[in-house]
């Protein structure tokens, strides 16, 4: 079999080609969705990537015969590894074909790039931060992808434990349950009891109030209050949080955001939900991610005109203190009266880590079980 070559991507032309590998590689896989051509160009470019004020990176292709076959990017995190005082090297947008040659070639290149950085340790599948996707899916290979999270094949997995160095390091789990016809007596019992007892209150934002009057920034505090303990997490600075902003929730129909306030502290926002209509049937059908020549309307008309029975869950972040209140419930009530209103059948809860019992348990409540299961792993350098 001839030799892999393995070339270090850098013009744009090749930037293209390994954000497309993914979208050929999974072209026959009714479960796989292609992830948005522009949203990943935009990650991948230091000059439109916040994170690589903090990050480095190299994407590499490997090559048979002059054919792609895999790819592989190579990430340092320094924000993240000064938080949890470690030296490591990440491994994503990790794709390749049924070759354990290849998968091992490309692993082997983020090794030595970054052993080259003084790193002794390499973990992924993960991003540049946990804005990205991260871990490999070790279960749920036949339930409909969502461009949030990672989708692979079944070998995938099967590459890792092959190379005989790697241990699992974390995984998450998604989770997926009907929208309910009426919203659980218990939880409307905790949420009308709450309201009374301390003052919370579920609201909706306008426009105004999310892009101009700090309502967008103060979501990302919280999250970052929220999520700062957890594995992996390096902290939203304000240039992340205005992207986030500017560029991802201000497309958000706001009827499926919901805040907490404290009326106590006057208005205080403690908490929140984010939700959108599933993309997942709408990307399949521009069957490259791309927005032209008519990708942009089938994504339209699951954003305005919620033509999905899914609607995903993105996040919930609710300040310690008002979650053992029982804020969750507020957030979780509102949200359900517009899923029923847009006639949303199935909700989809994204990737949650497995240790994560907080969050976990806000779902004992629906009638939800685990559709997929994502894995990062870890190894010495």
């Amino acid at each position: 079999m001839s030799k892999i070559e393995i070339r270090t991507i850098s013009a744009k032309q090749g930037l293209k080609q390994f954000i497309e590998f993914h979208t050929s590689l999974y072209k026959d896989d009714k479960y796989a969705v292609p992830y948005l051509f522009m949203s990943e160009r935009d990650t991948l470019d230091p000059k439109k990537n916040p994170a690589f004020d903090f990050c480095q990176a190299e994407c590499y292709m490997a090559y048979r015969e002059g054919k792609p076959v895999g790819r592989i990017a190579a990430i340092i995190n320094n924000r993240a590894n000064e938080r949890w005082d470690t030296k490591a090297v990440r491994f994503g947008f990790f794709d390749f074909i049924d070759d354990k040659e290849v998968s091992k070639a490309l692993i082997d290149k983020v090794k030595e790039y970054g052993k080259s950085h003084g790193m002794d340790n390499i973990i992924g599948p993960m991003g540049f931060t946990d804005m990205d996707r991260e871990g490999m899916l070790v279960s749920g290979f036949d339930y409909l992808a969502s461009m949030h999270a990672n989708h692979n094949y079944e070998y995938y997995p099967r590459h890792m434990e092959a190379m005989g160095e790697f241990e699992k390091d974390n995984d998450w789990v998604m989770l997926s349950m009907p929208v309910p016809d009426a919203i659980p007596p218990k939880m409307l019992k905790v949420g009308t009891m709450i309201e009374k007892r301390y003052n919370l209150h579920a609201r909706k934002l306008t426009r105004r109030q999310l892009l101009k009057e700090g309502y967008g920034k103060r979501l990302f505090d919280i999250l970052n209050e929220c999520y700062g303990h957890l594995y992996g997490f390096s902290k939203l600075d304000e240039k992340q949080v205005n992207d986030l902003v500017n560029n991802y929730i201000s497309l958000a129909d706001l009827n499926l955001v919901t805040i907490v306030t404290d009326d106590n502290k006057g208005g205080e926002m403690v908490g929140f939900g984010i939700s959108f209509p599933s993309f997942s049937e709408a990307l399949q059908k521009t069957k490259d991610g791309k927005l032209l020549p008519f990708g942009w309307f089938h994504l339209l008309k699951a954003l305005k005109f919620h033509k999905t029975s899914t609607v995903d869950l993105l996040l919930v972040g609710v300040l310690p203190e008002y979650r053992t209140k029982g804020a969750n419930a507020l957030i979780f009530c509102d949200l359900i009266r517009w899923y029923q209103k847009y006639g949303f059948k199935t909700a989809l809860a994204l990737p949650m880590m497995e240790t994560n019992n907080g969050v976990l348990d806000q779902w004992s409540y629906f009638d939800a079980h685990e559709v997929k299961r994502l894995r990062s792993y870890k190894a010495s350098l």
